[in-house]
């Protein structure tokens, strides 16, 4: 099956990345391919004129719609998923997620951001026609520890949430 990781973080380099590079190669050991697509990457003038017509804009939306499931990652920017995010997704069709399994996964600075997910990205997926919205994954940077020799180190505690957060979405994807 084929996975698409949104990243929505505007900054490199990024713990969201990081993350969103981790479910990837979990996922990769399990039999699914993954694609990148990190919005800071594409053309600013494109992304924020809504430019349909640039061929890497084009690109990145045929990402989209040939994926089975979008885990979206972004970090939390004052009690929401970042504005880079939010214009990416802006440019796709109201149906732009119809029949996909998504994963919201996000990053920030503290627990009190951890709604952020439920209450502003998860709207917004389910208005573009997402056919599950599985369980949100918020981490904070604490949580997320990088080591240059070893990679990404997830604490104990939100590794559990990010093994369970694997299974499922290999789960839904061996129903489809």
């Amino acid at each position: 099956m084929n996975v698409l990781l949104l990243g929505g973080s505007p900054s490199a380099p990024s713990t969201t990345w990081r993350l969103l590079q981790l479910f990837g190669e979990r996922l990769a050991a399990l039999g699914h391919r993954s694609v990148a697509l990190q919005v800071r990457q594409l053309p600013a003038a494109a992304l924020l004129q809504g430019d349909g017509t640039d061929p890497v804009l084009r690109e990145a939306l045929s990402l989209v719609f040939e994926a089975d499931a979008v885990i979206v990652g972004t970090p939390v920017y004052k009690a929401s998923f970042s504005g880079v995010l939010k214009t990416f997704l802006d440019l796709l069709p109201q149906d732009g997620l119809a029949g996909k399994l998504v994963l919201p996964v996000a990053t920030g600075g503290g627990q009190s951001h951890m709604l952020a997910l439920d209450y502003a990205l998860r709207p917004v997926l389910a208005a573009l026609g997402a056919r599950h919205i599985l369980p949100s994954i918020y981490a904070t940077s604490q949580q997320l520890p990088w080591d240059p020799a070893r990679g990404l180190q997830p604490a104990d505690a939100i590794a559990v949430r990010i093994e369970a957060g694997i299974e499922q979405l290999h789960g839904e994807l061996q129903l489809t």
